[in-house]
């Protein structure tokens, strides 16, 4: 059974930077696609960054140049640095997974495991 966990999240005024953590159980991350979506009060989740199995990423434009998701298989884990936080990037955010480990892109619904999520707020 896969077990997904996130750590990392808290609260960081606006400029600062968070590493979120993203650590599986069950089966080794090599074989997915990892991403990392984000819910705010009363709007959908959305995508945020997502890595395939070959570490090739794709970004939501909102946090291009600013996000840097990257994955250790060693240790089963994938990372999500966030850096220059804005206020509009406080959320839930969440560890996805896709079991085609070729997806780039995908929607929430077609996520095949999550974690609880991590709180990130950013104050202004």
């Amino acid at each position: 059974q896969v077990q997904v966990a996130e750590s990392g999240g808290g609260l960081v005024q606006a400029g600062g930077s968070l590493r979120l953590s993203c650590t599986v159980s069950g089966r080794p991350i090599s074989v997915y696609a990892m991403g990392w979506f984000r819910q705010a009060p009363g709007k959908e989740r959305e995508s945020v960054a997502t890595t395939m199995w070959t570490g090739m990423t794709v970004y939501a434009d909102s946090v291009k140049g600013r996000f840097t998701i990257s994955r250790d298989n060693a240790k089963n884990t994938v990372y999500l640095q966030m850096n220059s936080l804005k206020p509009e990037d406080t959320a839930a955010y969440y560890c996805a997974i896709s079991k085609d480990p070729a997806r780039l892109r995908w929607t929430p619904a077609e996520s095949d495991y999550w974690g609880q999520g991590t709180q990130v707020t950013v104050s202004s």
